[in-house]
């Protein structure tokens, strides 16, 4: 009993704290270009990360045979991933980001059908089609037809996608690794795509940056609780009961976004969006239709 309260309660607060990740990455890209923000919060969370590992002695030099891995682990996230997400919130809600995020288990299965040819049944496919028509009712304002930018929801998907090739490759890493340390090899490998592109895009301008403190808040909250805490409860339960079974909860992002972003940033939420997100979520349920079996497999802690 013990050990189930532990999985659904670390699965649920990695939830909350994507859910706030969108609020708090739509609050720093006012003071922080999106390519500054992503590796000063990679930056904080891998120095993070290190720290923690180091002074609980459960630092775990990186095999050479692994490193490969790593870096196909890192360029899906935080590599690509945050370049969609966080260039995506640029130009859409935090509303319709999360909703669109909260997809991330309908195609995983699709993915799994193209490269490894496994069976995509019919609850899938259903819970596809009913999502999509949520998100359709999210996105379009009767007045006025699609409110949101077609870049932008690219983006947000490209984010999802990358998503999916980041928890097939994680199910590669060997158990050999705490999940602490796949998680700080994840942002340390990371900075090794993010640096080069920073020193590119943003360096030239850093100067002119007029920081806020409500973006500097958000920023350690980034790195901190969406990149550090939420990443080792995700990944730990993850390694626990599988891709399928923990993504499910990711159900809940958009719930939370949405309720988050009403109350902090303002945004509206009309009957009609509200609509799309209750279809979202119950396609998402439907596309799991018999999977919800949260079996523990192993005894890994998230250390």
């Amino acid at each position: 009993m013990y050990k189930s309260v532990k999985l659904y309660t670390a699965i649920v607060l990695a939830m909350i704290f994507w859910s706030f990740s969108f609020i708090w990455t739509r609050v720093a890209i006012h003071s922080f270009h999106p390519m500054t923000l992503i590796t000063l919060r990679l930056i904080i969370a891998s120095g993070l990360l290190f720290g923690v590992s180091k002074l609980s002695g459960k630092f775990q030099p990186v095999r050479r045979k692994d490193v490969k891995l790593f870096l196909l682990l890192a360029f899906f996230e935080p590599f690509l991933y945050y370049v969609g997400e966080t260039f995506g919130l640029t130009m859409v809600e935090s509303t319709l980001a999360a909703v669109i995020i909260s997809t991330i288990p309908l195609f995983a299965p699709v993915l799994a059908y193209v490269i490894l040819r496994e069976r995509v049944g019919w609850a899938t496919i259903l819970g596809i089609l009913v999502s999509l028509a949520g998100v359709f009712f999210v996105i379009y304002e009767p007045t006025g037809g699609f409110s949101a930018n077609p870049l932008g929801v690219a983006l947000m998907f490209m984010a999802v996608f990358a998503a999916i090739c980041y928890a097939t490759v994680l199910r590669k890493i060997p158990t050999h690794y705490s999940t602490l340390n796949v998680i700080f090899y994840q942002s340390l490998f990371g900075l090794g795509f993010f640096i080069p592109t920073f020193l590119l895009t943003d360096f030239s301008t850093i100067h002119t940056l007029k920081v806020t403190n409500e973006a500097l808040v958000s920023l350690v909250m980034l790195s901190v609780f969406a990149s550090v805490v939420a990443f080792v409860l995700f990944a730990w339960a993850v390694r626990q009961v599988g891709v399928a079974r923990t993504n499910v909860f990711v159900n809940l992002i958009p719930v939370f976004t949405a309720i988050l972003s009403w109350l902090i940033l303002n945004e509206m939420i009309t009957l009609l969006k509200w609509f799309g997100i209750f279809v979202v979520v119950f396609g998402l349920f439907v596309s799991q239709w018999g999977k919800l079996n949260f079996r523990k497999r192993g005894g890994e802690d998230f250390l």
